[in-house]
């Protein structure tokens, strides 16, 4: 027996040396090029936050299946009516405003096993999970290969979209406050920051591969990319959650919890947050609503095909983690959060307008640029929110704060999807039967979709006139006394 313990030591020997020496060299390479890699520290290895990360990608995967892939097959290809699949992609609005709650209770749960987090993520895991098993069975249905009337197939479809949006929300609010939990306090902002990040390269992966699954496209071959999806979510979070909540055994005790409502009473009362609040629900609402027209704009309008708009949601990805890349650079030399932010709205602007002007001049690269664009300005703005938000945390509410932030983002960004469904059925119509004029006639059902794009640009000139103040005072502070009357006129002199 003793003369089998060096032998095995000696064996392993070199292997553990190579993986510090890889674990050493990745991490220097991260904290260099890596956005918000810096965020890495002594209690939260590079390595341990990067597995952690894993539940992120899983939920951008299926953000880029239902907003990106589904919604375009769903109307062009089974010609089931933009209302309704607006509708359906907007059913996850059904649980968004209760990622408050989840973020609230996951900070206070009592576990028999001394767990807070990990029972919210393993159950948000099993929902996704299971609304992706549910998909495969509902398009045969839409599609007319399977034997039941086409309302069962629309039905299922709905429950599949409702459980995975259901699993997505308790799954990333509780993963978030459990990375807020182990990251030392002074790093929290950049640890969630980095989730984000890779949350957007989720998606930028997501994409690329479905869109090269795609490209030859057919019922049996999207059922079979929805079925790999539903195994990896499983994979991958499950390998996310291996030994990252240490158990506590004073958790399982029964004591008093406090009341929701006074702590969410409590946290609205804290500086201007519900200023903040209104401000992240209009510019999420102002870059969310052309989430479910982007890629049939491009089927229907420029005539892209189901890969090519597929790799717009990567595209627009990409441009948001460029964004966050900005953002570590200009956040680390001490620019305001709300500043950033506001960039983000204005840069918008931008991009929506050549998304509009792309259909006249039938110019599909001038609408490539707006979407990338798009996911560049939306990135700014929700990283700048995002770092305002850890600021709002209080006495170790690490869940209410992200709860908070995430149920307004995503219930304003479930209403502006369905309104924007909605409106672009409307106006179309309306535009096709004549009834807006010979103008909107000649334009046919790119009116619908450039009536939307307008609108998002108004609500981007609503949320700057709302996070003006925010920018003014977060910088009052700082700011002499003189120097007020000498600077020259910015987002901070927009009306309140």
């Amino acid at each position: 027996m003793n003369s089998v313990g060096p032998d095995r030591s000696r064996s392993f020997a070199p292997t553990a040396l190579w993986m510090r020496a890889w674990t050493h060299a990745w991490g220097k390479v991260g904290s260099r090029y890596l956005p918000f890699a810096d965020a890495a520290s002594v209690e939260l290895p590079l390595g341990r936050l990067l597995r952690l990360a894993l539940f992120q990608v899983s939920v951008g995967m299926a953000t880029v299946l239902l907003v990106g892939t589904l919604n375009r097959v769903m109307i062009v290809e089974l010609n089931v009516p933009a209302w309704l699949v607006a509708l359906m992609v907007a059913l996850p609005l059904v649980f968004a405003p209760f990622r408050a709650l989840i973020g609230f209770r996951s900070d206070t749960h009592r576990s028999a096993l001394g767990w807070r987090r990990v029972p919210y993520i393993w159950f948000g895991s099993l929902l996704q999970f299971g609304g992706l098993a549910i998909m495969p069975f509902a398009l045969l249905v839409l599609s007319g290969e399977g034997q039941a009337p086409v309302w069962v197939g629309q039905a299922g479809a709905a429950l599949a979209f409702l459980l995975i949006g259901a699993g997505t929300h308790t799954t990333q609010t509780a993963g978030l406050a459990l990375a807020t939990d182990i990251a030392p306090e002074a790093s929290r902002p950049r640890v969630v920051a980095l989730l984000y990040v890779m949350l957007l390269g989720g998606m930028v992966v997501s994409g690329i591969v479905f869109g090269i699954l795609l490209a030859d496209f057919s019922e049996l071959r999207l059922i079979q990319v929805i079925q790999g999806a539903a195994v990896v979510t499983m994979v991958l979070n499950m390998v996310a959650l291996w030994k990252q909540e240490t158990r506590n055994p004073s958790r399982s005790r029964v004591g008093t919890r406090p009341a929701f409502r006074d702590s969410w009473r409590e946290f609205v009362k804290q500086g201007r947050s519900q200023r903040f609040l209104w401000a992240v629900g209009l510019g999420t609402a102002a870059f969310y609503m052309q989430d479910i027209i982007l890629e049939p704009y491009g089927g229907e309008v420029l005539k892209l095909g189901v890969g090519e708009t597929t790799a717009l949601t990567a595209l627009q990805a990409a441009g948001a983690l460029a964004a966050f890349g900005y953002a570590a650079h200009w956040l680390s030399r001490g620019t305001d959060a709300y500043k950033l932010a506001a960039y983000g709205l204005v840069m918008g602007v931008a991009a929506f307008s050549a998304v509009i002007f792309s259909a006249p001049l039938d110019s599909p690269a001038l609408f490539r640029i707006g979407t990338v664009t798009i996911g560049f300005s939306g990135g700014l703005f929700a990283v700048g929110t995002l770092t305002a938000a850890m600021a709002l945390e209080r006495n170790g509410n690490a869940g209410l704060a992200l709860g908070a932030w995430g149920a307004v983002h995503a219930t304003a960004g479930g209403i502006a999807i369905a309104l924007g469904g909605a409106l672009r059925d409307l106006v179309s119509n309306l535009a096709v039967n004549g009834s807006l004029g010979s103008a909107m006639l000649e334009q046919g059902a790119a009116a619908g979709y450039g009536f939307v794009y307008h609108i998002e640009v108004g609500l981007l000139f609503a949320t700057l006139v709302v996070i003006g103040p925010l920018v003014q005072h977060a910088r009052a502070p700082s700011m002499p006394s003189d120097s007020r009357s000498s600077s020259s006129f910015g987002l901070a002199e927009f009306p309140g």
